[in-house]
């Protein structure tokens, strides 16, 4: 049984910790290695869809479509860490 308490549902006595699937990186602002599996598979993903962006828009046939197809790519990257990962902010190794 689920129960309320303040408008937030928790299970049981204690409430499930977020997983985050990017870490902040520890100096300076952004996202590092993935820690979780999902995260891996994100990160695989976009490389994987990066070399096939070769073979779909040779850049030298291609290359503004190469270009446009690589800036969807990472901001799909950065929406994906945006929403899977830790929030943002600038760090300096504390």
């Amino acid at each position: 049984m689920s129960r309320i308490t303040s408008g937030v549902r928790r299970r049981g006595p204690m409430a499930a910790e977020r997983t985050y699937w990017f870490p902040a990186k520890r100096y300076g602002w952004g996202w590092g290695w993935p820690s979780a599996w999902q995260g891996g598979v994100v990160l695989a993903c976009f490389f994987a869809l990066v070399a096939a962006g070769f073979f779909f828009f040779p850049p030298r046939a291609h290359a503004a479509a190469f270009v446009l197809y690589l800036v969807a790519l990472v901001a799909l990257l950065i929406a994906v860490c945006w929403v899977k990962g830790e929030p943002p902010r600038w760090r300096s190794g504390e």
